[in-house]
């Protein structure tokens, strides 16, 4: 299984539930309604429309039903596309250190056609160094055996091959300054990874911004955020928003449209990326 067949299931899956939304909001019928038909909980039809569980045959069928649809040709399209979408990812092997809540968005990474971000933490994990990620790593989980740190890298290290792949996203990246300037790992790990940026920032799909602490305050004040484009017209930019146990997913217009604007604000008061690399370079002098 190629990473584009399994990131591909994610978003069929995210493409069939935002489907049976629009289906049951055309006839009026509530979630719990919709979910007495199949047997289920209201929140599961709100987590099958929000595509993060897999779907059952039966369950898409009897809703097609409920919903009124009997064109065979749109009911085989759709059920089509649940077996589709069922179709596990490479991710699925790291499941031992990998949340459920995060596999989602593993997915969701993979398959878009365009990433944004602003990262204020630390260097994000697209662009971390091995080194720098077993820091990161190793910083927020202290207690655990080397072999589950040694995992996690793996899975991130695997991760970045989406931004040399075949299939590769346009990658646009800001970074506070506070995320260079905090230390992870020795001096060493800090100018492999400040190197690190300076070459991968070359990269044709990759744009890469640094705000810097001169500029003083600035559009980034809510935190870090990530944004996705799909190339399936179908599907509406994402908000990803990271929590400690959990993370949300913003789809509705009103609430992309306002963090668009903040992204647009960031990319035009950070230097462009030939600044950015001379800023860089003055880090690296530094450490």
């Amino acid at each position: 299984m190629t990473a584009g067949e399994s990131s591909g299931s994610v978003v069929r899956r995210i493409l069939l539930g935002s489907q049976l939304r629009r289906l049951r909001e055309s006839r009026g019928i509530t979630r719990e309604a919709a979910g007495y038909s199949i047997r289920a909980s209201e929140s599961k039809i709100s987590r099958m429309e929000l595509g993060r569980v897999s779907f059952k045959a039966r369950d898409v069928e009897d809703l097609l039903t409920l919903y009124g649809v009997s064109d065979e040709a749109e009911r085989e399209s759709l059920l089509g596309l649940a077996k589709e979408a069922n179709v596990a990812g490479w991710w699925h092997s790291f499941g031992d250190v990998l949340p459920g809540w995060f596999q989602t968005y593993v997915g969701l990474e993979g398959a878009a056609s365009l990433i944004r971000i602003y990262e204020v933490q630390f260097v994000h994990g697209l662009l971390q160094t091995e080194s720098y990620a077993h820091a990161v790593v190793a910083c927020g989980i202290p207690d655990a055996p080397a072999a589950e740190i040694d995992r996690r890298v793996a899975l991130r290290l695997e991760r970045q091959k989406v931004l040399v792949s075949e299939r590769a996203p346009r990658f646009h990246a800001v970074l506070d300054e506070a995320a260079l300037r905090r230390p992870y790992g020795d001096r060493s790990v800090m100018q492999g990874q400040l190197r690190h940026l300076i070459e991968i920032s070359e990269q044709s799909n990759i744009t890469l911004q640094v705000m810097p602490f001169s500029f003083g305050g600035h559009a980034g004040e809510s935190g870090s955020f990530t944004m996705l484009r799909f190339p399936e017209s179908d599907l509406s930019d994402l908000v990803y928003l990271e929590q400690l146990t959990s993370a949300l997913y913003l789809d509705k217009r009103e609430e992309v449209a306002q963090y668009e604007r903040v992204m647009r604000r960031l990319h035009e008061d950070s230097p462009d990326p030939s600044e950015t690399r001379d800023l860089l370079r003055g880090l690296l002098q530094l450490i």
